[in-house]
C-alpha cells in the first residue's frame, strides 16, 4: 500500500485497524502460554511417536510403525473397549444423579442454597484424593461401607469390594458419581434457570402436565446446556486414570486399565516413549473429534441466516 493509499483509509477502518491491534497485543500472552504449554508438546509428541525413542540411548526413525503396531495390540484394543464402556456407564450414572438433582435446586425453597453447597462439595476435592477415601471406605477390615451393608441385612460378611471386576467397577463407578454430578448438576442448573417463567407458566395454564412440559419445553431449550454437560462428562471419562491407578492398579485381572493407563503403562514402566507417544496422538485425534461433535450438537437446530 502506498503513502497516497495510506492517507486516503477512512478514519473508521483506522480505528478498526487500531482496535484490531489492540486486541492481538491483549490476547499475545495467552496465545504464548497455548504454544509453549499446548501445541509445542503436541508437536514434539508427534514426532517422538515417529520414533523408537527408549528412555536410555539414541532414538531411531521408524516411521509409522508404531501406529502400525496399534492394530495388533490386544491389549490396546482392550483398554479402548473397557474405557468405551465405562464412559458409557458413568455418563449415563452422572447424568441420572444430576440431573434430578438440578431439577430439584432449581425450585425456591428453603435452604434450597445449602442443598446447592452440599452437592456441589465433593468437586472441590481432588479426584486422587477421592479415590483414597473411598480405597478407606471400601476396605474390608476397617472401611465403612462393609459394616453398613452388613447392618442392612444385605450381606454376612463385610466383603471384599475390590477382589472382583463387578463390585470393584460398580465401587469406582459411585466414587465418580458422588465426585462429579455436582459438577454437572450446576452446568443444568445453568440451563434450566435460563428458562423463561412465563414459557412454562403458559405451558402449565394450557393444560400440559409436568412429564409434557419437561418433554416438549425443558428438554428442547436445554439443548445446549445438555450437549455441554454430556461433553465434559464424555471428555473426562475417556481421559480417567487416577481412580483406576490408584483404587485397583488397574485389576482385577488387568480387566480396568483405560486408555489413559495403558499409555501410562507403555510410557513409565515399559520405557517405550515413541510407542506411548504415538497412543498419546491417537487419544488427541479422538478426543478432536468429540469437540467436533460438540460443536455440531450446539449448532443443530440454530436458525441460519
Amino acid at each position: 500500500m502506498t503513502g497516497s493509499d495510506r492517507r486516503q483509509l477512512s478514519p473508521p477502518r483506522k480505528r478498526r485497524r487500531r482496535s484490531q491491534w489492540r486486541g492481538l497485543l491483549y490476547i499475545a500472552p495467552a496465545m504464548l502460554l497455548v504454544i509453549v504449554f499446548f501445541v509445542a508438546p503436541v508437536l514434539f509428541t508427534g514426532w517422538m511417536s515417529l520414533h523408537n525413542w527408549p528412555l536410555m540411548g539414541a532414538s531411531r526413525w521408524i516411521g509409522f510403525n508404531n501406529y502400525i503396531r496399534m492394530f495388533n495390540d490386544n491389549r490396546f484394543i482392550l483398554a479402548l473397549n473397557f474405557t468405551a464402556y465405562y464412559t458409557v456407564i458413568v455418563t449415563i450414572a452422572i447424568f441420572a444423579v444430576a440431573f434430578p438433582l438440578a431439577i430439584f435446586v432449581e425450585k425456591h425453597r428453603r435452604f434450597v442454597s445449602a442443598y446447592r453447597t452440599i452437592i456441589f462439595l465433593p468437586v472441590v476435592v481432588g479426584l486422587a484424593t477421592s479415590s483414597l477415601l473411598w480405597v478407606w471406605l471400601a476396605n474390608v477390615d476397617s472401611g465403612f461401607i462393609g459394616p453398613a451393608l452388613r447392618a442392612l441385612g444385605l450381606v454376612a460378611k463385610s466383603p471384599n469390594l475390590m477382589a472382583n471386576f463387578d463390585t470393584a467397577f460398580a465401587t469406582i463407578v459411585v466414587m465418580v458419581v458422588w465426585k462429579i454430578a455436582g459438577f454437572t448438576m450446576i452446568i443444568l442448573l445453568t440451563g434450566l434457570q435460563a428458562i423463561p417463567s412465563e414459557l412454562t407458566e403458559a405451558a402449565r395454564i394450557d393444560g400440559a402436565g409436568r412429564w409434557q412440559r419437561f418433554r416438549h419445553l425443558t428438554l428442547p431449550l436445554m439443548r445446549k446446556t445438555i450437549a455441554l454437560a454430556l461433553i465434559v462428562s464424555v471428555t473426562g471419562s475417556i481421559l480417567a486414570f487416577d481412580q483406576f491407578y490408584i483404587m485397583t492398579s488397574g485389576g482385577p485381572q488387568n480387566r480396568m486399565i483405560s486408555v489413559v493407563y495403558y499409555i501410562f503403562n507403555q510410557s513409565f514402566v515399559s520405557f517405550n516413549l515413541g510407542y506411548g507417544a504415538a497412543l498419546s496422538i491417537v487419544l488427541l485425534a479422538i478426543l478432536v473429534v468429540i469437540s467436533i461433535a460438540q460443536l455440531w450438537l450446539l449448532r443443530v437446530g440454530e436458525e441460519r441466516p
